[in-house]
């Protein structure tokens, strides 16, 4: 009997953007022996990434943040306006709030530390494949208050409704999520689709939607990976 697959899954294309040869190449190695990955390109700064991007149209980018000519934060913006469908999977040691937070605001759909497993880094580059977003819960937590922290310090064009109460007088009603809200936030971090969080907690897609909306408008993000997502995202962001 044969034992091809009649349908074998389509195979990920794949660019490494990272500036320490080792690590590269060790990425490369380990991703070859998935029979649904194939590295296409190797880029050991920002500039080549972006050229490689704009060449080989991969559909998922590996991008560490810290590299010569061009950071992956830049390299990142340049290549997710560009490339719509390639995927940006930021792989690094850096883990500040305020890098993390620019390089989901930049277009990363996914964020690991170089630290990850090996089974949770092919994971993810297959979510991302799926049209998922990933950060790691650690992640996602400091995306989530960034986008507290820019909410609250963003200017109003008109003074919101304020709510006089004995635990804050004149807080802003549009600064808080409510309990309902938190819960899908982070389902979305958690790299849950809507059908998948309207199952989850008993809502119709449609709701869940209005639901992710709201959150949009309240944390004043413009994507779904910007919450945190997705993701993960990361967020999704």
């Amino acid at each position: 009997m044969p034992t091809d697959d009649p349908n074998p899954p389509a195979v990920i294309r794949i660019v490494i953007a990272e500036d320490q040869a080792l690590v590269r190449r060790g990425a490369a190695l380990l991703l070859s022996m998935e029979p649904d990955m194939e590295v296409v390109g190797q880029a050991k700064n920002g500039v080549e990434a972006v050229e490689l991007a704009r060449s080989l149209r991969p559909d998922v980018m590996l991008m560490d943040l810290h590299m010569p000519l061009m950071g992956g934060v830049a390299a990142t913006r340049e290549i997710t306006r560009a490339l719509p469908t390639c995927q940006v999977l930021v792989l690094t040691t850096l883990s500040d709030d305020e890098t993390v937070f620019e390089a989901v605001r930049a277009g990363a759909q996914a964020y690991l530390l170089k630290d990850a497993e090996e089974d949770e880094l092919l994971e993810t580059i297959r979510a991302l494949r799926r049209g998922e977003s990933r950060l790691t819960p650690q992640i996602a937590r400091k995306v989530m208050d960034q986008f507290r922290r820019l909410a609250a310090d963003a200017p109003r064009e008109a003074a919101p409704a304020t709510r006089d109460t004995a635990a804050g007088r004149g807080r802003p009603d549009t600064e808080s999520l409510t309990d309902k809200e938190e819960r899908i936030l982070q389902l979305i971090s958690e790299g849950l689709m809507n059908r998948q969080i309207a199952a989850a907690l008993s809502l119709a897609e449609g709701t869940v939607k209005n639901y992710v909306s709201r959150i949009m408008e309240k944390l004043h993000a413009n994507t779904r990976t910007e919450l945190a997502m997705l993701s993960n995202r990361a967020s999704r962001a």
